[in-house]
């Protein structure tokens, strides 16, 4: 059974607004929609996180390639909120350039898990992690990363790089975790186990 670990990045919406407070924003305000911006993911049991950047490509399409084709031969995918975010996000930059849906998997949004079966603080990804001893999210300086990495920035490009790793890292060892918490986890009797 493969299972896939996938944490995605995008950039904001680029809007025209008259003040900074309660602001309703109209279609029309849009100068330009948010796009995925990177994604990490590893297939449970390998070593290494892949990572890719939409900088790192020619063209955007070429640059969708390579998580699409993991989408397409994973059975399982994990996620945290990505049955809110991730998924719908990168279904959707599918659908702009012409992606055919990939194969059905089975979606596991570790969030979902979190929300309905512990009651922690907080339910982000870094303070549970913490709070079981699992490590921290890289470090960083906010919106100044997000507008470091449109604007090209190399060094704001590696942070996000480290950044979104880091975060697979942590669902990986968060889901390894609280795996016996997860109810109708899909088994295969060919698999060995994690």
């Amino acid at each position: 059974m493969k299972i896939l670990l996938l944490d995605i990045e995008t950039i904001s919406h680029t809007v025209r607004a008259w003040g900074l407070h309660n602001q309703f924003i109209a279609i029309n305000q849009i100068k330009e929609a948010g796009r995925t911006v990177c994604y990490a993911y590893k297939m449970l049991g390998e070593k290494q996180v892949s990572f890719s950047a939409e900088w790192f490509w020619i063209d955007y399409l070429t640059f969708l390639l390579d998580i699409h084709t993991a989408l397409d031969e994973a059975d399982v995918v994990v996620t945290y909120n990505g049955k809110s975010f991730d998924i719908p996000t990168l279904n959707k930059e599918f659908l702009l350039h012409g992606y055919p849906p990939p194969s059905p998997y089975k979606h596991i949004d570790l969030y979902q898990i979190v929300k309905r079966r512990f009651r922690f603080a907080s339910k982000k990804l870094d303070f549970v992690c913490q709070a079981l001893g699992l490590g921290a999210k890289t470090q960083h300086k906010g919106m100044e990363l997000w507008n470091g990495v449109e604007e090209g920035d190399p060094k704001a490009q590696a942070t996000m790089q480290r950044y979104n790793k880091q975060d697979v890292v942590l669902l990986e060892k968060l889901y390894k975790r609280i795996l016996p918490w997860i109810p109708n986890h899909p088994s295969d009797p060919l698999y060995d186990g994690i």
